[in-house]
């Protein structure tokens, strides 16, 4: 079994790819502590980002979202309300309403996730990091933000002093996604923002703990590629939050739960650096443009997973 902790449209890229590669289903334990509430429907970013684009839904421009998809509800509610921030297309709300009419009436996070991705014919398992509210607080010299206020409203402008997880203390994780973990082959922690992504999966108790007693091979997969994030604001938040902008400041940052760290060929200086953690490297093109990027990076992660010893 190969399990995948992930976030963002990185983590949902590598996801795909690791799916094609290995031609078996793969289990997706995914970030929740970006959902959010607009228009009292519960939205949930980061699941639907990966569950859209396992089941070929997304996308491909944007990485998010629906292809084709319109906005004539949108347009309609800002007749009312005037301009809005956060974009949500029709086929989208209709998935925020199944889920938020779910929650409602009882039923699990998990649970409606199942229910969805059974629905639009997705062969791997996508597993919310909780059934609980987790929310990520991003600290900021104007005060904190919730984090759609700080990544969508305000365009990722302010400066992050530091980040917060709401709830992560208290939160239950995810007993098929620590059973999973337990049962792993492989564990690969996606090229997501290691603080926001990956970094809300770590703040909730037993999941680091997991990690570090797996005896699969734990392989990340570096969001920073010259020194810059390939998507989103992960470089200027690992900078102002005091970790080096680089591969191997992402080694550090996962030093003591990774056997290995796939980095891009632009960082091949950096692999000696990294391979004094106790970290083995393998170097390739981590860039993924396009499908056949996704499933050769994805037999990348698996070959190299292969060849690394607990």
């Amino acid at each position: 079994m190969i399990v995948a902790l992930a976030g963002g449209v990185g983590g949902a890229k590598m996801a795909n790819g690791l799916e094609m590669a290995s031609q078996a289903p793969i289990t997706v334990v995914v970030n929740t502590a970006d959902d959010f509430e607009l228009f009292g429907l519960r939205i949930c970013p980061d699941l639907d980002t990966v569950m859209y684009t396992l089941s070929g839904l997304a996308n491909p421009v944007t990485g998010w979202g629906i292809e084709g998809d319109t906005r004539v509800t949108l347009d309609a509610i800002e007749r009312y309300l005037g301009p809005g921030w956060f974009m949500v297309g029709d086929q989208d709300v209709g998935t925020h309403i199944v889920r938020t009419d779910a929650l409602r009436t009882g039923h699990v996070l998990s649970a409606i996730t199942a229910m969805m991705t059974e629905a639009l014919g997705v062969r791997s398992s996508i597993l919310p990091m909780t059934n609980d509210i987790v929310e990520t607080i991003v600290v900021t010299p104007d005060g904190p933000l919730a984090f759609q206020d700080y990544f969508v409203r305000r365009k990722q402008q302010d400066q992050v002093d530091g980040i917060r997880f709401k709830g992560a203390g208290s939160a239950a994780a995810l007993p098929d996604a620590l059973d999973a973990i337990e049962r792993a082959e492989v564990i690969v922690i996606c090229p997501s923002n290691p603080l926001v992504s990956i970094g809300p999966i770590l703040a909730i108790p037993g999941y680091r703990e997991a990690l570090k007693s797996s005896v699969a091979p734990r392989i990340a997969v570096s969001p920073i590629v010259g020194g810059k994030a390939l998507k989103g604001p992960a470089d200027r938040m690992m900078a102002t939050t005091g970790h080096e902008v680089s591969a191997l400041g992402v080694a550090r940052m996962y030093e003591g739960l990774i056997d290995g760290l796939v980095i891009d060929d632009q960082d091949r200086g950096l692999a000696a650096e990294i391979e004094s953690l106790g970290i083995a490297v393998r170097i390739t093109d981590s860039i993924m443009n396009t499908i056949e990027d996704r499933k050769r990076l994805g037999r990348d992660v698996l070959d190299f997973a292969a060849t690394v010893s607990r």
